[in-house]
């Protein structure tokens, strides 16, 4: 009766693995055959390891093991539509992610967000997207759009959202704001989880605040931090990023804590998607001592349980979302599947490029060098934003400004820079300017329409000039990162400034192109951005976060700078 019964499985099924199956939650790993069938999981039968081994001649045999998840990712920060970052996904065993729309919403609203699931649709992968909680992120920075509670509740009604978006507005939360609390009772009342960020908040206002039915929280960045929101009932997602890196802070934690903690990269640029992703996070905690089974819960299990995803947990009757690796050390993907489909082949993405739309909301004219001036009127000190590597978090500073001919301007001798925010969705604004210290250019600027959260333009540099040509260069292909170099031109013995430019015509954000080109164009903007002089391992992701209000220190938005202590503009 068994054996029949095996042999129509075996008919069925339209292809079978063979692997050292890990089963994760029974913490065991043994020789079996995989029988997938109409994309699932339809039968797995245990087999010698003689019987492994001769499916694999002459090879090591692999290990299989369920697909990766990314607990919490802003596709945009990519650079890339979600069509593209799948394709490039896939190559390291990620099958799915946890996605806020945050950062499309706040250019282009609901349609925004309707076009992150129309084009994450198009593609073999399983794109689970949030109701952005904070549109706009706060009242003291200008957005392209809003998102009510009403429109947040009829995203979550919605098959495809699975959870509310990071509450960033935790002083809403901590003080019952009427527009904060009707978004989470929305979420509680359709059985959704409301995701968590509340950086550096602890004590009785973390209590009222996880009171609300805040569920994670991937903002922590110290251990003490992240223990204390354990011990509250808080899930505590390890976060590596492009920018933010917090992974060998809260790493050790894993070894006591693996039931209530997740990965996820919150923003990676595309350069460094295509060196690694989740695949590179295992392969670090286990080399710190993590228990394998413990990584790997984190890592393909905790996610898919808390925010009740459809993606395969390697058992019977599941989705067919799995990956096979070479070890369990390095964790190098051979192969990724999902729903059964072969999407990714000994480093070749197998997911076809998708016809990309474009969409956007840009409405800034070009600028004047007087724009970015800053007279001077007598101050002894100035506010300095201070920027620090592989953090979110500033320092405030006070510094004696530099002065010019009347005008406070960039300092390169004392690494005080010039900073500014220009509104991208009213041309007839003034600009935000301050000073920031960290970011070491010694000549030239950067620019980028990549502003979290409001996503205005944001330019840092050694001059007015430059500052402005960074800022036009955004304006002219509506949206992008921009580079501009000074060099000196020995034909007419004078200096010239450069423009570089990465366009990003969807939303100001992201771009249509090849998400593999896209890697490689911004590889290169990232090297000539260091080739100015600056020392932070990710200039433009930096940048992208100095006008991001909702982490403290000191920030700057369209509107001014920010004081996030006492969450009130201060100039």
């Amino acid at each position: 009766m068994i054996f029949n019964y095996i042999s129509k499985i075996i008919v069925m099924a339209s292809q079978t693995i063979q692997a050292n199956l890990v089963d994760i939650t029974g913490e065991r790993i043994y020789p079996a055959e995989v029988f997938i069938s109409e994309g699932k999981i339809a039968f797995i039968r245990e087999i010698s390891p003689d019987q492994l081994a001769a499916s694999w001649p002459g090879e090591t045999p692999p290990f299989l093991l369920p697909g990766f998840i990314d607990s919490h990712v802003h596709i945009e920060s990519s650079m890339l539509v979600p069509s593209e970052f799948a394709r490039i996904a896939v190559l390291h065993g990620t099958v799915a992610t946890v996605s806020d729309p945050h950062e499309i919403a706040n250019v282009c609203g609901m349609k925004g967000v309707e076009y992150m699931i129309e084009n994450g649709n198009t593609v073999p992968f399983k794109f689970y997207f949030g109701a952005p909680s904070c549109v706009p992120a706060t009242r003291f920075e200008t957005a392209g759009a809003s998102l009510d509670a009403k429109e947040v509740e009829a995203l979550l009604q919605k098959d495809a959202v699975k959870y509310l978006s990071e509450m960033m507005n935790f002083p809403g939360v901590l003080h019952k704001d009427p527009e904060v609390m009707e978004k989470i009772e929305a979420a509680h009342r359709l059985g959704k989880p409301v995701d968590g960020h509340a950086p550096g908040l602890r004590g009785e206002a973390l209590q009222q605040y996880i009171g609300a039915g805040i569920s994670t929280d991937h903002e922590c960045f110290t251990r003490e931090e992240a223990e204390e929101k354990l011990s509250l009932g808080m899930k505590v997602l390890i976060r590596e990023g492009s920018a933010a890196r917090n992974f060998e802070a809260l790493i050790d934690l894993m070894h006591d804590h693996a039931d209530n903690m997740m990965f996820c990269s919150d923003d990676k640029h595309p350069d460094s998607l295509v060196e690694g992703h989740i695949d590179q996070l295992c392969a670090r905690a286990v080399a710190k001592g993590i228990d394998v089974f413990k990584v790997l819960k984190a890592a393909c299990i905790n996610p898919a349980l808390h925010y009740g995803l459809n993606t395969g947990l390697l058992r019977e009757g599941d989705p067919a979302d799995c990956i096979l690796v070479k070890d369990l050390q390095q964790f190098k993907v051979i192969s990724t599947y999902i729903d059964g489909r072969l999407v990714a082949d000994k480093g070749v993405s197998l997911i076809a490029r998708q016809p990309v739309q474009p969409i956007n909301h840009f409405h800034a004219e070009p600028k004047r060098i007087s724009y970015f001036q800053i007279p001077y009127n007598g101050e002894t000190t100035i506010p300095v934003i201070e920027a620090l590597d592989g953090q979110l978090i500033t320092n405030r500073l006070d510094m004696a400004p530099t002065v010019k001919d009347g005008m406070m301007v960039s300092d390169q001798d004392r690494d005080l820079l010039k900073i500014v925010v220009v509104n991208r969705y009213d041309h007839g604004k003034p600009a935000a300017r301050a000073f920031i210290k960290n970011f070491g250019l010694k000549n030239g600027a950067i620019g980028s329409s990549v502003a979290h959260d409001s996503h205005n333009i944001v330019a840092v540099g050694t001059d007015d000039e430059a500052i402005c040509m960074a800022v036009n260069a955004v304006i002219a292909t509506q949206g992008g990162i921009s580079c501009i170099v000074r060099f000196k031109d020995s034909s007419f013995h004078h200096n010239t400034l450069e423009t570089h430019l990465l366009p990003l015509g969807i939303a100001g954000l992201m771009s249509a192109d090849d998400g593999f080109n896209v890697a490689t164009k911004y590889t290169a903007m990232d090297h000539l951005a260091k080739s100015l002089g600056t020392p932070l391992s990710a200039p433009y992701m930096t940048l992208s976060f100095m006008a991001l209000l909702v982490i403290p220190h000191l920030k700057l938005s369209d509107l001014g700078i920010f004081d996030g202590d006492q969450f009130a503009l201060i100039q």
